[in-house]
């Protein structure tokens, strides 16, 4: 017998599915999504579809239009200023009081890693995967779990800002590197300096990604 708990569990592991698809990049900024198509290959009721819907809707990762359906959102230029804000505010925080021997230092130094890997391949989306799982162990230095999932949703939001710009390797491809020096610099113990340059590091990926969404045919036809 299915109890609304089952429901709920269900749905919840659904709507979590689709937002990592979202930060992995599978679902790009304005594509449509069809409730037939991804209920059958979810293998799930529209109902629940629909909660999951509702739900990232709410988080401002979809946008449902009347008799237009749902679509996967795209981020305004104010949007992406806050999420940066926001980052500043989270991680610089997060790394200059934490202490190099914590164990979020593995997620760091695992998602360095593949970044390396993934640049070595050519693989610029793997990347920019990798890239969000160093920020994201950064944010795990908190010990906060209310902060890791507000963090997680903040990065599903950044990731649409990153599947507006065309060229990925533009996009990822410098940070690779830097976050091996950010890294670098806090097992070292040097929390300040690794703080100022993570700071430096997001300024620097603002500009970036403004730049690049600033010239895209959104933006511009408006």
């Amino acid at each position: 017998m299915t109890t609304t708990s089952d429901v709920r569990n269900l749905a919840d592991r659904v709507t979590e599915d689709i937002r990592h698809r979202i930060i992995q990049g599978e679902f790009a900024p304005g594509q449509r999504l069809s409730e037939a198509a991804l209920s059958e290959s979810l293998q799930i009721s529209r109902n629940t579809l629909r909660e999951t819907f509702r739900v990232l809707t709410k988080e401002g990762l979809l946008k449902h239009e009347p008799n237009r359906g749902v679509s996967v959102a795209v981020p305004s230029i104010a949007s992406i200023i806050d999420i940066y804000r926001v980052r500043r505010l989270i991680e610089c925080q997060a790394i200059a009081h934490a202490y190099p021997s914590h164990p979020a230092r593995k997620h760091m130094r695992a998602a360095v890693q593949a970044g390396l890997q993934c640049r070595d391949n050519g693989d610029w989306q793997g990347a920019g995967t990798a890239n969000m799982e160093f920020h994201m162990a950064i944010v795990e230095l908190a010990d906060s779990e209310r902060l890791n999932v507000m963090f997680a949703h903040l990065l599903a939001e950044l990731r649409l800002a990153f599947g507006m710009l065309q060229d990925a390797e533009y996009l990822h491809g410098p940070y690779v590197e830097m976050n091996q020096h950010i890294l670098q610099l806090f097992e070292a113990g040097k929390l300040a300096e690794c703080a100022s340059a993570l700071n430096d590091y997001l300024v620097q990926s603002e500009r970036i990604v403004l730049s690049a969404c600033s010239r895209h045919p959104v933006f511009s036809a408006r």
